[in-house]
């Protein structure tokens, strides 16, 4: 069990630090276009469309960690005149729910991924499918978490998550 702990972990952390490297990457991407455009006149042509495949990858990625961290938005107004016992089948619900959008994207997602791979993109002649393999990982990354919320277990790996607005929690708790 604490081998398997251990896979998880790795391959959640290389997840995040996959994240973090392609934003890392795109601002220095994006700085560096607006440096040599203002002060070279010059762009390198694949600069725009790696821009937009790193964005397509952080947003998809951002998505998945979002959801591990309970950052997805929640009505808490509503919800917390519940009895406790209603919120829990309500955050099971919600966990369902998010499972199946995991699904959604990997059956969807990699039908993307197959029909979009013999074209390839204008400037970088990557496969277009580069741009949509990230909707089923992130749909593979997405079940994996949800199945463990609503299993019982805290997914979150940055305590201290919970943004206090106007009094009520954020983070779908």
């Amino acid at each position: 069990m604490e081998a398997l702990k251990k896979i998880v972990l790795a391959i959640d952390t290389l997840f995040e630090s996959v994240a973090l490297i392609g934003l890392a990457s795109m601002i220095i991407i994006v700085i560096t276009q607006v440096m040599t455009r203002k002060l070279l006149n010059f762009v390198f042509f694949w600069s725009e469309e790696m821009t937009l495949l790193l964005l397509v990858w952080f947003a998809f990625m951002g998505m998945a960690i979002g959801f591990r961290e309970h950052l997805h938005l929640g009505v808490d107004s509503f919800t917390e005149f519940l009895p406790a016992k209603v919120n829990l089948v309500l955050d099971k619900i919600i966990g369902i729910s998010i499972f199946g959008f995991g699904v959604y994207l990997i059956y969807y997602g990699w039908d993307f991924t197959v029909m979009m791979h013999e074209s390839t993109l204008a400037a970088t002649k990557l496969p277009n499918s580069t741009l949509y393999v990230v909707m089923p990982v992130t749909g593979i990354m997405t079940c994996a978490y949800s199945a463990l919320q609503v299993a019982g277990f805290d997914t979150r790996r940055h305590k201290g998550n919970e943004v206090e607005m106007g009094g009520a929690m954020g983070g779908g708790e």
